[in-house]
């Protein structure tokens, strides 16, 4: 079974889009478990007329870890809210491909639903993620793992504000094979762009890739960073 884990917090408009994406697919055997931080909105509702589990969560990294606690699953997918899923065969060609290569880790294209900029971005991040596959694993917001190596490595490190998912994915490449797979149909949103700025959202992701390979996991609050789902008085 696939345990699809989702941290969500004042989701209630991109969720939907995530929760019908995921119904829609040819993969049938999945639970989808929405780690709610505490939203103020309708959230939870949706989720559970979705048929969801639902945990208490927190931010990304608490959220994601409270839900594997509870899942049954031996392969682990971790999402974020704003995600959405438009080809019916995703988490069919996505497995498959997984089991094929005999990975125990493993991130896949992600494409932002927004400006001309942005998809560049992206396409050059996607590149970078699949030349470095073999010696630097990255991983953003979308992880596929394995129960027992997220088990090993103890789950997401709660502590680190910025870059979670790349340290988690680089821990967890020590006890399996990390790769990346080429998929189609991932969107997620540029909400973080047309907030807080695209240059200055770029120029911080590219500062923290280089302070995460040089100095380690960011543990301190030194780039500012604001997890959008934690801004409650905000929505889409």
């Amino acid at each position: 079974m696939l345990s699809i884990i989702i941290p969500a917090l004042n989701e209630e408009k991109n969720l939907p889009f995530l929760l019908e994406g995921i119904n829609k697919q040819t993969f049938k055997d999945y639970e989808i478990i929405v780690a709610d931080g505490g939203s103020m909105d309708k959230t939870t509702e949706i989720a559970e007329h979705f048929g969801c589990k639902i945990v208490k969560g927190g931010l990304p990294a608490k959220g994601r870890n409270e839900g594997a606690e509870i899942a049954q699953g031996n392969l682990f997918l971790f999402m974020d809210a704003d995600n959405k899923i438009l080809a019916d065969d995703f988490l069919e060609k996505l497995v498959e491909e997984f089991e094929k290569r005999n990975l125990g880790v493993a991130s896949f294209s992600i494409y932002p639903n927004g400006a001309l900029v942005d998809k560049f971005a992206f396409w050059l991040y996607n590149l970078w993620v699949k030349l470095s596959q073999s010696f630097l694993p990255h991983a953003t917001n979308s992880v596929l793992v394995k129960r027992e190596i997220h088990q090993k490595v103890k789950g997401f490190d709660e502590e680190i504000r910025l870059g979670e998912d790349h340290y988690y994915a680089r821990r967890a490449g020590k006890y399996g094979k990390f790769g990346f797979i080429e998929t189609k149909g991932i969107f997620t949103s540029s909400r973080r762009f047309e907030r807080q700025g695209r240059v200055k959202i770029y120029l911080k992701y590219i500062l923290a890739g280089a302070y995460m390979l040089f100095l380690g996991p960011i543990k301190t609050d030194i780039f500012q960073y604001k997890f959008i789902n934690s801004l409650r008085n905000k929505r889409d």
